[in-house]
């Protein structure tokens, strides 16, 4: 299998000056090329913090890590942002859009600050509507929209760009449990019929099951 992501020996110390908090230590874990990881641990175990790391969105670690088979701290700045926009896909716990666009242009937006015309997404902005079940809410604004439909936006927003992963955080934190599912079957159809490799954040085993392989995080290393 390709290795998609690979975190080798990654440790991670937040404070200064004699107060400090070491969250990851020695972490290691790898990601398969269409696989969907579930990784769990404690509250403040550092599972988001890895995310984060593994995302290039906190360069400030030790140890290795490699995405799509570039060493992203080998990287400069330009070349990382690359790298995230054409290859990752991100999905918060709050969805963050765009209240004054409506829900097709939130899904369109990093896409066209990347340089695409509309006429040349259209297509994949019909598709992604069908798929995240939204086609009829496509000119509605986000205020006027349902938690678990913000949700949908925003992984629509996350995916139409064919990323080769998608990173989560805590994606279904901010639901109830009727739309915790829906989001979690959502993520389950797009690693199998669109073969994406997806790592969630998660500290419902429930959520977690929805994945292919779980992944625990204990005194700042990777179990599994």
């Amino acid at each position: 299998m390709n290795k998609i992501i690979e975190v080798n020996n990654v440790s991670k110390t937040f404070g200064k000056n004699g107060n400090l908090n070491q969250v990851l230590n020695g972490a290691c874990m790898t990601v398969d090329q269409g696989e969907f990881v579930s990784l769990m641990g404690a509250s403040g175990s550092g599972k988001s913090t890895l995310l984060y790391l593994i995302g290039g969105l906190d360069r400030d670690f030790e140890g290795n890590i490699s995405l799509c088979g570039k060493d992203i701290g080998s990287l400069k700045d330009k070349e990382l942002s690359n790298l995230r926009l054409n290859n990752m896909g991100f999905v918060f716990q709050f969805y963050n859009l765009v209240m004054n666009l409506n829900v097709e242009d939130n899904i369109l937006l990093p896409q066209t600050i990347n340089g695409k015309r509309r006429s040349e997404l259209k297509s994949a902005l019909n598709e992604i509507l069908e798929i995240t079940g939204l086609t009829e809410k496509r000119k509605a604004m986000p205020n006027t929209l349902s938690g678990g439909q913000q949700q949908r936006v925003a992984i629509a927003r996350a995916v139409i760009g064919n990323p080769s992963i998608i990173l989560a955080d805590e994606p279904t934190g901010n639901l109830d449990a009727a739309s915790t599912i829906e989001i979690m079957e959502l993520f389950k159809n797009l690693n199998r019929e669109k073969n994406m490799t997806i790592l969630q954040v998660t500290h419902s085993e429930q959520c977690a099951e929805f994945g292919t392989r779980i992944v625990r995080l204990e005194d700042g290393k990777t179990i599994g």
